[in-house]
């Protein structure tokens, strides 16, 4: 057995993983491999670039390292991959696309967030098109921004919680009210999903009117600042 000499001094780049993943992922996993491939999962996409992140084969197997510890040999280490991947999928960790390029199949491997979802989703509605980056071979464009991308951007990092609640409100109203919600908020410098959620409500009440040239005047900046409002405002 090999033996491992510690974590260096200093600071480290961290992987992010969701809390689910401990709370209820890991109790169900009782496969060596496919807990292998599910935080490798992790890792490789947090290295990764743009909106929609995903994983081909390709990922694992260049990595020779990571190979090495799944087979005694690279063709036993393969199969070993495939079938831990195809656990993930039916475990619902990753969520699996095929496309067909350049005349032959290949499959992408999703993270099962709202982010996953939204792509998949975006795949099957043939919102893709070919990528120049050969690393990246494809760019999943959805017609509208998505929801969980405006929060991100504009608002904060994304958690189990908001996730759910940002699926519901997409539910309840317009995309583009989330949108123009997300923009007022912005303006005004109060980066809160409740502030958002407050606007949206008052909006489904009241009645929404749209902005003139999408800039708020003087008289729409005080709406969005003061009464109902400014209990999110910071003094």
């Amino acid at each position: 057995m090999n033996s491992f000499k510690g974590f260096k001094e200093g600071r480290v780049r961290l992987t992010p993983v969701p809390d689910l993943f401990f709370s209820e992922l890991l109790p169900q996993i009782d496969h060596l491999g496919e807990l292998k491939v599910s935080i490798y999962a992790f890792y490789r996409l947090d290295r990764m670039e743009g909106v929609f992140r995903y994983l081909r084969q390709a990922n694992f197997l260049e990595d020779a390292d990571f190979m090495q510890g799944l087979g005694a040999n690279p063709h036993e280490a393969r199969e070993a991959l495939y079938t831990a991947l195809e656990r993930c999928v039916q475990r619902g960790t990753l969520l699996k696309t095929n496309l067909e390029l350049e005349g032959s199949e290949e499959i992408f491997y999703f993270l099962n967030s709202p982010k996953g979802r939204a792509a998949v989703e975006a795949i099957k509605r043939a919102e893709w098109q070919p990528s120049s980056d050969a690393l990246a071979p494809i760019d999943v464009t959805p017609a509208h921004p998505n929801i969980f991308r405006l929060y991100e951007e504009n608002i904060g990092p994304l958690t189990p919680m908001i996730s759910e609640t940002l699926q519901d409100a997409e539910q309840t109203y317009p995309a583009n009210w989330i949108e123009e919600a997300i923009q007022i908020a912005v303006e005004n410098n109060v980066r809160r999903w409740s502030y958002v959620e407050a606007v949206l409500e008052r909006w489904k009440d009241e009645g929404r009117h749209g902005r003139k040239d999408r800039q708020a005047t003087e008289e729409d900046r005080r709406k969005y600042v003061e009464g109902e409002f400014s209990d999110f405002i910071e003094h």
